[in-house]
């Protein structure tokens, strides 16, 4: 390790490599780490909703919806966010079809899975607030397991650092300008991992303690995670100086922004509605019971 000082002798390495192959079929880390964030997410979320009064399976039907609504979305605003890398000069357009090789926006993801979730739930006559209050600690432990698709890809890592932590990233994969031997950075991955986790914690305690409803635990969450994702967003080094606005990146404007919309909705939602909704169904859309069957004899 010739160029890494005493401070930086203990290193996190960087995967040997990110894709495995079955014959001729490649298995990504990438895609592994989404795939189980999904799982989790609507394994866990599934238990919350029917505790809170939902039926079984109907958060599985509507992943059918959220899922592709949401890494069209992601993909969506990560070409938007950084067109140069595709439509720029040595571009390829093509690459933002790959979706395999990372880059999915989280805003994006939420957004427009968000529309998917809305349309899945409209149709089983179910209400969106209570469905996102279910779903949101397991959104953002999904987060949690998809950040190490990134550590896979040695993708979106931190600024040059010296802490026993640093993440050794392969020279192939460096930022231009942080080519130098010895280099370690601030593994961000790792860093929004835990900063999810907690979140995830967060959320949890105050739905219990509190019964957070009518979209409130969703709200909380929201306002957790973007307060973690606006210093985190200040280590990264893979800026794109288009995506700078006012000396910020575009990423953390937007968790401002959303962070504020948020924290408005907890609050004025809460006002109006302090106690959980009665019935996660739409009005006329519940159940109806099955009768008994009637003795002939």
């Amino acid at each position: 390790m010739s160029g890494v000082s005493p401070a930086t002798a203990l290193f996190l390495p960087s995967p040997s490599q990110g894709v495995w192959h079955l014959g001729p079929f490649p298995v990504r880390g990438y895609a592994l780490c989404i795939i189980l964030g999904v799982v989790v997410a609507i394994w866990w979320g599934e238990r919350r909703w029917v505790a809170r009064g939902g039926l079984r399976g109907q958060v599985s039907d509507i992943a059918i919806w959220a899922v592709p609504f949401g890494l069209v979305g992601g993909r969506l605003y990560h070409v938007i966010t950084d067109p140069a890398r595709y439509f720029g000069q040595g571009g390829d357009p093509m690459a933002a079809l790959y979706v395999w090789q990372g880059g999915l926006g989280i805003w994006g993801a939420i957004a427009l899975g968000g529309v998917g979730a809305w349309i899945g739930a409209r149709r089983a006559g179910l209400r969106m607030p209570p469905l996102a209050d279910a779903l949101a600690p397991g959104i953002v432990v999904a987060q949690a397991v998809g950040r190490w698709g990134n550590w896979f890809n040695q993708e979106l890592y931190g600024r040059p650092t010296t802490l026993p932590w640093g993440l050794r990233i392969d020279e192939a994969h460096r930022v231009p300008g942080y080519e130098a031997p010895g280099l370690l950075f601030h593994p961000t991955f790792l860093y929004e991992c835990l900063w999810d986790l907690g979140t995830a914690g967060l959320v949890l305690w105050a739905d219990r303690r509190f019964r957070l409803g009518h979209g409130r635990a969703f709200a909380l969450y929201v306002m957790a995670y973007t307060a973690g994702r606006g210093w985190i967003e200040m280590l990264r080094i893979d800026t794109v100086e288009a995506n700078d606005v006012f000396g910020l990146r575009l990423n953390v404007w937007t968790s401002i922004l959303v962070f504020l919309g948020a924290a408005v909705y907890f609050v004025v939602v809460g006002r109006r509605h302090p106690d959980r909704e009665a019935s996660v169904w739409r009005d006329g859309r519940e159940p109806q019971p099955v009768p008994e069957p009637t003795d002939l004899r």
